[in-house]
C-alpha cells in the first residue's frame, strides 16, 4: 500500500506540472514581447518596452500580483518578420512565457499568431491597430483600442464631405499593415459611390519616396490617405511640400508620433491624422501625467512618447486581469478575468476600454489631430467612431 501510495503521489505532482499553463510558477509570471527595439520602428518600439517595464517594476516593487512577481522579456525584431518569428519561437519555447504583450507590428504578429495558438499564449494589445489584431474573434486575441481601417475609412469620410475633396488617392506600405489602409480608403470610397483616384506603394526601408509623391502629384490627387508610419510619412509629407504640392494628407494612428510633428522648420505642419489619445508630455499634462513623466525620464534619462504610454498601459491592464484572476493563474482564468474589466478608465485619454467574453477589442473611439507648431493638437472637438 505505501508503494501504491507513492506511486499516486509522483503521478499526481507530475500529471499536474504537465498541464500546468507554462510561464506561470509558484513566484513568477513570464511575459514576452517581439518588438522595434532598433529598427526603423524604434520610436514606438523601443519606448514601449520602457513603458511596459516602468509599470511592471512598479508592481513588483509593491509585492507582485497574488504572491507573484512579473518578468518581461522583450526581444528586438528590427521590424522583419523573419526575426520576429524567431523572437516568438524564443519566447515560447525557450523563456516559456505565459503571454505576448504589446509586440509590434501587423505582419509580425500576424506572422507569429499560429505559433501562440498552438502553445494557448495570449496575444495582447499588440502596436497594431490591424483588424485581424481581434478580428476574427478568438479566445486568445485582445486588442484595445479602434483600428486602421476604422480611422482611415473616417478620414476619407471626413476629406470628402468637411474638406471638399473629390479626388482621393491613396499611399500604403506593401504589406499586411498597409492593406489595412487601402481597404479603408476602398471601402469608404465604394459606400459614397466615387472611384479610387489613384495608389502607389512603399517598403517600410524606402528613404526617398520622391517616385511615389510624383505619381501622386502628376495624377492631380486632391487628398491622399496614407498608410505609412514615421519615417515614411515623414519621406512622404516633406517631399509633397518640396514640390511645392499642398494636397490634403491624412494617415491612422501609426503616423501619430511627435517625430513627424517635430520635424525642423515646420515641414510637416498641416499634416492630420488619427489617434486614440495625445502623447504625454508637459504641455498639457495634468497632475498624474506630468508626476509619471517626471518618474519616466528619472528612470531612462530620455523623455516618453506615445509608446512609452502604450507600454505602461498595456501593462497596467494585464496586471489587473491577472489580479482579477486570482492565486489559481491559467489561461482561462486570466482571459475571464480580462473579459470582465469594464470601463477601464485610460490614464493618458478620455476614453474608457472595455471587454467581454464576445468584445475583445476596448474601444472603438478615434480623434483627429494635425500638426501645428511643432506638435499635434486636436483639430476638432468631434469623437470618430465607425
Amino acid at each position: 500500500m505505501k508503494k501504491l501510495l507513492t506511486f499516486v503521489s509522483i503521478f499526481l505532482i507530475y500529471s499536474s506540472s504537465s498541464f500546468a499553463d507554462q510561464g506561470v510558477s509558484n513566484n513568477e509570471i513570464m511575459l514576452g514581447m517581439h518588438t522595434d527595439i532598433s529598427g526603423p520602428v524604434s520610436s514606438f518600439g523601443k519606448y514601449s518596452v520602457e513603458g511596459a517595464k516602468m509599470r511592471i517594476d512598479e508592481i513588483n516593487e509593491t509585492g507582485g500580483i497574488n504572491g507573484r512577481s512579473l518578468k518581461l522579456v522583450a526581444e528586438d525584431h528590427q521590424y522583419q518578420v523573419p526575426r520576429a518569428v524567431q523572437a516568438a519561437n524564443k519566447l515560447i519555447n525557450k523563456d516559456k512565457i505565459f503571454l505576448m504583450l504589446a509586440s509590434l507590428g501587423t505582419p509580425m504578429n500576424n506572422a507569429v499568431f499560429q505559433l501562440q495558438e498552438q502553445k494557448n499564449i495570449p496575444n495582447l494589445f499588440p502596436l497594431s491597430s490591424a483588424r485581424s489584431m481581434a478580428e476574427p474573434f478568438h479566445k486568445l486575441k485582445f486588442g484595445a483600442l479602434s483600428t486602421y481601417y476604422d480611422q482611415i475609412r473616417s478620414g476619407v469620410k471626413w476629406a470628402v464631405e468637411v474638406k471638399k475633396k473629390n479626388k482621393i488617392c491613396v499611399l500604403y506600405q506593401d504589406n499586411d499593415f498597409g492593406q489595412e489602409t487601402y481597404d479603408g480608403v476602398v471601402d469608404q470610397l465604394e459606400e459614397m459611390n466615387m472611384p479610387l483616384h489613384e495608389k502607389t506603394t512603399n517598403k517600410p526601408t524606402d528613404t526617398d519616396l520622391t517616385a511615389q509623391i510624383t505619381k501622386l502629384k502628376n495624377a492631380d490627387c486632391e487628398a491622399v490617405a496614407v498608410g505609412t508610419i514615421v519615417k515614411d510619412t515623414i519621406l512622404a509629407y516633406t517631399k509633397a511640400r518640396q514640390m511645392g504640392w499642398d494636397a490634403l494628407f491624412f494617415g491612422q494612428v501609426a503616423s501619430f508620433h511627435p517625430v513627424i510633428a517635430s520635424q525642423p522648420d515646420g515641414v510637416t505642419d498641416g499634416f492630420y491624422t488619427f489617434a486614440q489619445f495625445d502623447t504625454p508630455s508637459r504641455e498639457n499634462c495634468d497632475e498624474w501625467v506630468c508626476n509619471w513623466i517626471d518618474k519616466y525620464e528619472g528612470i531612462y534619462g530620455n523623455s516618453p512618447n506615445i509608446g512609452s504610454a502604450y507600454g505602461y498601459m498595456y501593462a497596467d491592464i494585464t496586471a489587473k486581469a491577472i489580479e482579477i484572476a486570482g492565486g489559481n493563474l491559467t489561461v482561462d482564468s486570466f482571459t475571464r478575468g480580462l473579459e470582465s474589466i469594464d470601463n477601464y478608465e485610460m490614464p493618458f485619454g478620455e476614453s474608457t476600454l472595455s471587454w467581454g467574453p464576445d468584445k475583445h477589442l476596448g474601444s472603438s473611439d478615434a480623434y483627429l489631430f494635425v500638426v501645428e507648431g511643432g506638435r499635434f493638437v486636436r483639430a476638432d472637438s468631434m469623437k470618430y467612431e465607425y
